[in-house]
């Protein structure tokens, strides 16, 4: 089963950040396309600020699971180095099921909520507002994902990498 779940997350951690790089690039190229036409030729589209709002929602969104199981993202794990080895271990279990709760209850909700707009379109770009909202039950649902594929294990910390 381990070897199972590090090919899962070998293969979905590249996928997700692949993708939110590529959201990454476009953003950036929406951003400076913006400023482009509001500095030199006098006035930007009302588009760009909006898209390049939802496209960093959902780069940061799609980005939030692998940056998770890599470590990568902000905690303290002074707690977990301080505790005896069982009270460490139960901790972890709590921080994962936590994770994994957050993570697929707020899938659930911006589902919900994503689809309770789809009757309003957004005032740049015109376009139902659950398009850019579906970003957040994706994200959230991602995230669980792979909570889920990598388990209630100690998460990599900076001192492990170097």
């Amino acid at each position: 089963m381990t070897s199972l779940r590090s090919r899962v997350l070998a293969i979905s951690r590249p996928v997700s950040l692949s993708i939110a790089g590529a959201l990454l690039f476009i953003d950036l190229a929406v951003i400076l396309y913006g400023v482009f036409t509001r500095y030199l030729l006098g006035g930007a589209p009302i588009w760009t600020d909006e898209l390049a709002r939802f496209l960093i929602i959902g780069c940061v969104m799609l980005a939030a699971g692998a940056v998770w199981v890599e470590g990568g993202h902000m905690r303290v794990a002074l707690a977990e180095r301080l505790l005896p080895a069982p009270l460490s271990r139960l901790l972890n279990l709590y921080q994962w099921l936590l994770t994994v709760i957050v993570a697929v209850g707020g899938a659930i909700i911006s589902y919900r909520y994503a689809l309770s707009v789809s009757m309003f379109t957004s005032s740049g770009l015109g376009i139902s507002r659950t398009i850019p909202m579906l970003s957040l039950p994706i994200g959230f649902a991602l995230l669980a994902w792979h909570a889920l594929w990598y388990g209630p294990a100690p998460l990599p910390t900076v001192e492990d990498s170097a």
